[in-house]
């Protein structure tokens, strides 16, 4: 499943491990008193032995992960550190080798595996949901991850039916491609939807000024320009890009099926980014890569209702992509210019959350993008790929003809087996 709570009546992990979830259960007061250092260098070195299962593994990760923003940030750009402690850093890279994930915090530790409900059968909604571990920023950090989460679950149905879609087109069944298409197209405006609650959850010049830091990595950043030794793994610094919406597998995958073809730099960063997703996502999209081309199957079959489907999530993924926009540009691009502001009349009263930005991310994402650039560049090439209706599908569609499909034959592999 795309969403499953890592803990089955629990949020800890075997006692042995109770030193880091001492730490990692209080980052936040730790970064405040400005002691969090210090207690991380005080750490035993433990053995990852006794981590027995994946969501064992998954819940080691998200707290050795927390620790280490907490400790490469703790007192913002300017007193950064060189090394990540081999005390954390040991324990952390092989938890990552384990999972084949990054020694960074990522989408899949902070969103994914990063909830639980606190009535275990009550709904899933921002009232029932909590934070297991946190980072600066408090009741705006908890509405960060969790109206994200909320996208992600929004998104259920529209990756459950990307399965149907594929075996559809090998199969030659326009019906059920049309209709799976229109499932999917209903969930991406759910997703829509469920973004828009960034904005009752989430105060711009908290998440700009306080959360964003600890989203930051140690790539592409100017405050860490050579990246980050990891202690007793190798000498020389490594680096790896912050926290990104990129890294979430669900526009991915909808790009893969609808066809969409990213411009060269632009596809590079999020074909980047795929190596910050679990590994089963990224098999599932790039299984979905390797499909017979759901456009062409579309342009042959001509079709007046599976046209319009597939336009219709076209549309749909443009204006979730261009709501995206929309929220960057209030939660990025507008404190930046009011920090801009504030430094340029010699304010840097901490009167003002945003004046406490790094300067370093003013014009790039948490990831390492320059992030409007991208963000439209992106979007209009998702626009690219729209399939007006033309007067052969609409000929087609009145006369009820159907050409036999020679190009798309039955398939056996297929996807349900590849879940999130």
């Amino acid at each position: 499943l795309l969403l499953r709570p890592l803990y089955s009546g629990t949020t800890e992990l075997p006692p042995y491990y109770q030193p880091w979830m001492d730490i990692a259960q209080h980052v936040t007061e730790l970064i405040y008193s400005h002691t969090l250092r210090s207690h991380i260098l005080k750490m035993p070195l433990l053995n990852t032995q006794f981590l027995e299962s994946h969501r064992e593994l998954r819940l080691a990760h998200l707290a050795l992960s927390v620790m280490t923003m907490g400790y490469v940030w703790q007192e913002g750009e300017n007193d950064t550190v060189k090394m990540l402690p081999c005390n954390l850093a040991i324990p952390y890279w092989k938890v990552s080798q384990h999972l084949g994930l990054p020694p960074i915090l990522t989408h899949a530790d902070a969103v994914l595996a990063n909830w639980k409900k606190r009535d275990p059968h009550g709904p899933f909604d921002m009232e029932n949901l909590e934070l297991l571990v946190t980072l600066p920023g408090g009741d705006s950090v908890r509405g960060f991850f969790m109206v994200t989460l909320l996208v992600e679950l929004a998104a259920v149905p529209a990756i459950k039916s990307i399965p149907l879609v594929i075996n559809g087109v090998q199969c030659g069944d326009a019906e059920t491609v049309t209709r799976a298409l229109e499932e999917i197209s209903q969930a991406m405006e759910g997703m829509t939807d469920a973004l828009k609650l960034m904005h009752a959850y989430v105060k711009p010049e908290v998440f700009y000024g306080i959360i964003r830091i600890y989203l930051s990595g140690w790539k592409d950043n100017s405050s860490m320009p050579a990246g980050l030794v990891y202690e007793g793994i190798q000498a020389e610094p490594m680096e790896y890009s912050g926290g990104s919406a990129a890294q979430s597998s669900l526009l991915h995958c909808f790009d893969e099926l609808l066809g969409v073809k990213h411009e060269e730099n632009c596809g590079a960063f999020l074909t980047r980014m795929r190596n910050y997703m679990p590994s089963s996502h990224k098999r599932l999209i790039q299984d979905i890569s390797l499909q017979p081309s759901l456009r062409g199957f579309v342009q042959q079959e001509a079709s007046e209702l599976l046209t319009e489907a597939f336009q219709l999530c076209v549309t749909k993924l443009t204006a979730l992509r261009s709501y995206h926009i929309n929220v960057v540009s209030r939660f990025i691009t507008v404190p930046a210019a009011r920090a801009r502001q504030l430094r340029s009349q010699g304010n840097s009263s901490q009167e003002e959350t945003v004046s406490r930005a790094p300067t370093a991310l003013e014009e790039t994402g948490t990831g390492g993008s320059g992030i409007m650039s991208f963000l439209k560049t992106v979007r209009d090439r998702t626009r690219d790929i729209s399939m007006p209706l033309d007067n052969r599908a609409m000929q087609k569609s009145t006369n009820g003809a159907r050409p036999q499909n020679t190009q798309y034959t039955t398939h056996q592999k297929h996807l349900q087996s590849n879940t999130l």
